[in-house]
């Protein structure tokens, strides 16, 4: 199955949100379907800080209350501040599967609080989420990952996306669906990346 058209938007939002593209960013909520801006878009900015930090987050909220906002919040969407650890670490061994010690053990040893901060808080707390599907999450973040030349890490999310459940076609779909925000020489690396670890996965 491809990538569909509301996924379609939410992957170009969420990469023009990580690389500060705030125009793009305004053009989407402009041109908004009847419905939209939903709980997708909000899981979807919620996201951002995990892949470009805060300030990019504020930024973001920002232009998009001048365009009309980002909907009505359901009281369902507020789940506290306790870390969702167990959460995390379901995700986490998800996505990575047989190198999740390896890379756990990479976070550890840059800081142990870092590598709490990654299970308990992004794991946990955002990726795991309800509100989007952990395939649309993992999409989001090959996104991210693409614009930003993130090669290495965009391979394991590559991987983590199929895991999750996506289709090689939607996560090639991703990349194109972005392609013109990363630019020429990052698309075209993106792209190789998608289809090798997509056949790699796939047994191919």
């Amino acid at each position: 199955m491809s990538l569909g058209e509301k996924e379609r938007r939410l992957v170009r939002l969420f990469a023009a949100c990580v690389i500060g593209r705030f125009d793009e960013v305004a053009r989407l909520r402009r041109a908004a379907p009847a419905g939209e801006p939903d709980r997708a878009w909000r899981e979807t900015l919620l996201q951002v800080h995990v892949f470009a930090g805060f300030p990019r987050l504020v930024e973001a909220y920002g232009v998009l209350a001048t365009e009309g906002g980002l909907g009505t919040l359901a009281p369902e969407e507020i789940l506290g501040e306790s870390d969702q650890h167990a959460r995390g670490r379901e995700l986490f061994e998800r996505i990575y599967q047989r190198d999740s010690d390896k890379i756990r053990a990479m976070l550890v040893a840059g800081h142990p609080d870092f590598a709490a901060f990654i299970e308990g808080h992004a794991y946990g707390r955002i990726l795991a989420r309800p509100g989007l599907e952990p395939s649309v999450r993992e999409l989001l973040a090959c996104a991210a990952l693409a614009v930003l030349g993130q090669e290495r890490q965009l391979a394991s999310h590559v991987r983590g996306a199929l895991r999750c459940g996506a289709s090689s076609a939607a996560v090639l779909n991703t990349i194109e669906a972005i392609a013109d925000l990363a630019g020429i020489e990052r698309a075209e690396s993106a792209r190789t990346i998608a289809a090798h670890f997509s056949a790699r996965e796939n047994g191919a």
